[in-house]
C-alpha cells in the first residue's frame, strides 16, 4: 500500500528534475544566443570602424593628390553604398536567422512537453487504476 504513494512521489521528483533540466538547457541556448549577437555585434562595428578610417585615409589621399574625375568619384560612392547595403543585409539576415532559431526551438521545445504530458497522464491513469484494484480487492 505504501508503494503507490512513493512512485507517485519518485514520479513527481522525476518531473521536476525534467522541468528543471529543460529550463536549465533553455537558458544555456539563449546565453549562447546572445554570446553570438554580441560577436556579431562587435565584428559589425569594427567593420564599421575599418571603413571608417578608409573613408578618412581616402578623403586625406584625394586632397593631397590630384582630385580624382568625376566618373571614378561616382564609382567610389557607388562601391560605398554597396558596402554599407551589404553590411545592412548581413544584420538583417543574422536577427532573421536567431528568430527562426528561435522559433524552431520553442515548437521543439513545446513537442517534447506535449509527449511528456500525455507520458504523465498514462502514468497517472495507470496508477488510479492500480489504486481502484487495490481498494477494491481489500
Amino acid at each position: 500500500m505504501d508503494t503507490i504513494p512513493q512512485n507517485v512521489f519518485w514520479i513527481i521528483i522525476a518531473v521536476i528534475v525534467i522541468v528543471g533540466v529543460i529550463i536549465a538547457f533553455m537558458q544555456w541556448r539563449r546565453v549562447r544566443e546572445a554570446q553570438s549577437n554580441v560577436e556579431f555585434l562587435a565584428k559589425q562595428a569594427e567593420l564599421k570602424k575599418i571603413e571608417l578610417v578608409e573613408r578618412d585615409l581616402e578623403s586625406k589621399r584625394v586632397m593631397s593628390n590630384v582630385i580624382l574625375p568625376k566618373d571614378q568619384q561616382e564609382r567610389l560612392s557607388q562601391i560605398r553604398g554597396n558596402t554599407s547595403d551589404l553590411m545592412q543585409k548581413s544584420g538583417y539576415l543574422h536577427s532573421e536567422i536567431s528568430e527562426r532559431v528561435t522559433r524552431l526551438e520553442a515548437k521543439t521545445e513545446y513537442a517534447k512537453l506535449q509527449k511528456l504530458l500525455g507520458d504523465i497522464e498514462k502514468k497517472e491513469t495507470e496508477l488510479e487504476k492500480k489504486t481502484k484494484n487495490v481498494k477494491g480487492g481489500d
